[in-house]
């Protein structure tokens, strides 16, 4: 297959699945010399073995990042850091894409930014909504969850000093009664605790917008 062929065919496409191309066919080594020339070129871009995209030159739909965290770890849904920063609950950009996954951890490293995956049990894979854009749908944590994701995830105290430097912000976005109901949905004393601190941390801020 010509490039000008392929690009023809996939230009429409977020993202290339080769496996796609090679359904039916009982010899698909020609297709992956193809993809591996035209990605030494600089063609095509590879995210991960059978994964790719076009390079921007040939790309004709802008690709959302988060889609393509979904896409390359099924299943999977953006939490932690990453989710911090969708919600604006902190004032920095994250440069990873942190996601939590039923699987066993993972890491990829593309050309289009870092795709970190960190284990929970499958019982707390729960506690998303979808987002979409350009026609591409995520999932992404509520940002409840996203805090009791990381707090479940992290070797540290949510105490009143960590909690600070984690510099949060706009905590009118936390409900109180879903953040403690996701936190005994955990059954862990330290999401209860987290859930706690986050409520009366949340509480303090009102109290002090009320006096300004």
């Amino acid at each position: 297959m010509e490039f000008e062929e392929f690009v023809y065919k996939v230009q429409d496409l977020p993202v290339i699945i080769t496996e796609y191309f090679s359904a039916g066919q009982k010899d698909s080594l020609p297709m992956e010399v193809q993809l591996s020339r035209w990605k030494k070129s600089g063609k095509i871009i590879q995210l991960k073995r059978g994964v790719y995209l076009l390079a921007e030159p040939y790309r004709k739909r802008q690709v959302y990042e988060f889609y393509l965290a979904g896409l390359l770890q099924q299943p999977s849904y953006i939490s932690l850091e990453k989710a911090f920063e969708f919600h604006n609950l902190i004032p920095e950009a994250v440069n990873s894409f942190t996601s939590v996954t039923p699987k066993r951890h993972a890491c990829y490293e593309t050309p289009v930014g870092r795709f970190d995956y960190r284990h929970i049990r499958e019982s707390l894979f729960w506690g998303y909504q979808s987002v979409t854009l350009y026609g591409q749908t995520a999932f992404m944590a509520l940002p409840e969850k996203a805090l009791l994701d990381f707090f479940y995830l992290s070797p540290h105290e949510p105490d009143e000093d960590y909690l600070k430097e984690m510099r949060l912000q706009n905590l009118d976005l936390i409900e109180p009664e879903k953040m403690e109901y996701f936190s005994r949905r955990f059954g862990k004393p330290k999401l209860r605790r987290t859930a706690e601190a986050m409520i009366k941390l949340c509480e303090k801020e009102r109290q002090e917008e009320k006096t300004l």
